[in-house]
């Protein structure tokens, strides 16, 4: 079990406490700071010892704060819990009930509830849009049980996920240089490409205090977003897919314009919020970071193209099934705000 915090100490003590409280017990926790100021590591220290605490001198991100504590744990799945969110009693029974299941399932996606409203769907696995933008699955929908069923998920949410240790063994760890957001759906269509595949386990629950770390409308969120969604186009996308990535995303961002003047989904409430010129500003820095970071991307994406088991085809077929519009994208209602009922 890995959390990793930075700057949350009153959420990562109720974090601790729900895993304190698991029903399934053969586990170990692992704490990675990430250079807090606010007395988290001494608190994790003082009130939860049976805890191993790594303490880094600076925020070296959810990646590499992941990383970390992958190295250090020792059993052979590997279970992460962001510092805000609270684990139900029976998440880590449930997650590991899971695992005798079909072969080459190696990640294990939780259903995660919004905290303050738990009848609302913060996500159930992931859907993605054809120019790297993800978005959780029935994210702002009311739980009236539509997505009870045991099914094939694209790839876990990184807030309440498990892995097994092969993933990391063969697809390779998070990679670091995309510090946080997105990372979950790298790793995740990295690890499909080696040829693993996810389970959705509805009986895992997790509350989750949506966008705490940076907050909702942070531009610093939303640059490493469009950021890194480029960087996952280009190290994992097949070239038929990625030579159009500017044409798709040309669509999305139309799209949420025309969702910012109706003052509907993320784009209306940013745009009520910030005004419009924060989101050119957005654009302009993740684009000019994006561009300085491609030959890296590229360099990666030659390393996964030779160890890759899924083809090209496949890999699109896959991305067509879980595959969101760009008007769901954009007018999708945010975790805060629930919807009708979708049975």
């Amino acid at each position: 079990m890995i959390v990793v915090n930075w700057e949350r100490r009153e959420l990562l003590r109720a974090c601790l406490l729900s895993l304190r409280a698991q029903v399934f017990r053969d586990f170990e926790t692992v704490v990675v700071d990430n250079g807090s100021g606010d007395g988290s590591p001494d608190m994790v220290r003082a009130e939860f010892p049976e805890a191993a605490l790594i303490r880094n001198p600076e925020n070296r991100g959810f990646c590499a704060g992941n990383n970390q504590g992958i190295a250090l744990a020792r059993g052979r799945y590997l279970a992460l819990l962001n510092n805000d969110a609270e684990a139900d009693p029976l998440w880590l029974r449930e997650l590991v009930a899971g695992t005798a299941s079909e072969p080459r399932i190696g990640m294990w996606a939780s259903k995660i509830l919004v905290y303050e409203a738990r009848d609302i769907i913060d996500k159930v696995g992931h859907l993605l849009y054809p120019d790297g933008q993800n978005r959780g699955r029935g994210c702002g929908q009311r739980d009236c049980g539509q997505y009870s069923q045991p099914e094939e998920a694209l790839f876990p949410d990184g807030c309440a996920a498990m892995y097994d240790r092969a993933v990391f063994e063969t697809a390779g760890a998070f990679d670091e240089d995309f510090f946080a957001y997105g990372d979950d759906a790298e790793l995740g269509l990295r690890a499909r490409l080696a040829g693993w595949r996810c389970r959705y386990v509805p009986t895992a629950v997790v509350y989750h205090h949506h966008s705490s770390t940076l907050g909702r409308f942070s531009e610093d969120r939303l640059v490493l977003v469009e950021r890194n969604r480029l960087w996952l186009a280009a190290k994992l996308f097949p070239w038929r897919l990625l030579v159009l990535n500017p044409v798709y995303t040309t669509i999305r961002l139309a799209a949420n314009a025309l969702a910012a003047v109706r003052g509907r989904g993320e784009a209306g409430g940013f745009a009520a919020e910030r005004g419009w010129w924060p989101a050119l500003r957005v654009l302009s820095r993740a684009y000019l970071a994006a561009l300085r970071g491609l030959p890296r991307m590229l360099a990666k994406r030659r390393l996964v193209r030779r160890q890759r088991k899924l083809s090209d085809r496949d890999f699109l077929r896959l991305l067509r099934r879980f595959r969101i519009t760009a008007r769901e994208l954009a007018f999708q209602a945010p975790p805060h705000k629930a919807v009708g009922c979708r049975l």
